[in-house]
């Protein structure tokens, strides 16, 4: 149950069809849900994991992902701040019939919504239904996008991508992840990303360091996209 009031003000900001339900609704998603901090590098979901709901991020960031049949991680998108994550809920929503993963990317502080209570207001209440299903939308389409890149981009582009967005995420140009990190994020293999990245050293578009690459010219990095 919630019990700090800056939990339950975030629960109504986040759920835009809070006011359409009923008290007793509102009264069951406050005493189902809870407040939790999990350490960057925690597995939140996986195919051998039961249904944990749908989960609202207070601080920190979770990264969805798929895993290819050879074992290669294949991100699918990102959930910050003041997001919500409806995938975690494949129990809820039916439609919803392949195995994704959630990790921590940065520690991380959440409100878990119970996936029967959210599943028994979902059929209750069409706005709440039409939230779920809008945002699953929204989601599938980062999907599509992902795939589009994997399937029909060549990989300076997605790794130009890929530093760009991480450093907007970040607020900040130097990007602490090593090589192997980069390419299980990416889906790739790590001796590509070290390729292409001391290519990129090369060419003055980013500074490379153990465990840090540093972007330097964000111009040609963009140029590539």
């Amino acid at each position: 149950m919630l019990t700090q009031q800056e939990d339950k003000n975030l629960l109504k900001e986040t759920l835009t069809f809070w006011n359409q339900l009923t008290h007793t609704q509102q009264d069951m998603l406050i005493e189902s849900a809870a407040s939790g901090s999990y350490e960057k590098g925690t597995i939140l979901h996986s195919a051998d994991y039961e249904c944990i709901g749908t989960l609202i991020v207070k601080s920190g960031s979770l990264r969805v992902y798929m895993l290819s049949e050879d074992g290669r991680e294949i991100t699918l998108y990102r959930i910050n701040e003041g997001e919500v994550c409806v995938l975690s809920a494949s129990c809820v929503l039916q439609s919803i019939t392949f195995d994704v993963y959630i990790d921590v990317v940065s520690d991380c502080d959440l409100i878990q919504l119970c996936s029967k209570a959210f599943a028994s207001i979902i059929e209750g209440n069409v706005y709440a239904e039409a939230f779920t299903y809008r945002l699953t939308t929204e989601r599938f389409s980062d999907v599509m996008w992902a795939m589009q890149q994997i399937l029909f981009m060549s990989f300076d582009k997605r790794l130009a991508i890929f530093l760009l967005d991480e450093a907007a995420s970040l607020h900040s140009d130097e990007i602490k992840l090593t090589h192997e990190q980069i390419a299980r994020l990416m889906g790739s293999a790590r001796e590509v990303v070290t390729r292409m990245l001391k290519y990129f050293s090369s060419e003055g578009y980013v500074e490379l360091s153990r465990g840090i690459v540093k972007i330097m010219d964000k111009n040609k990095l963009k140029s590539l996209i």
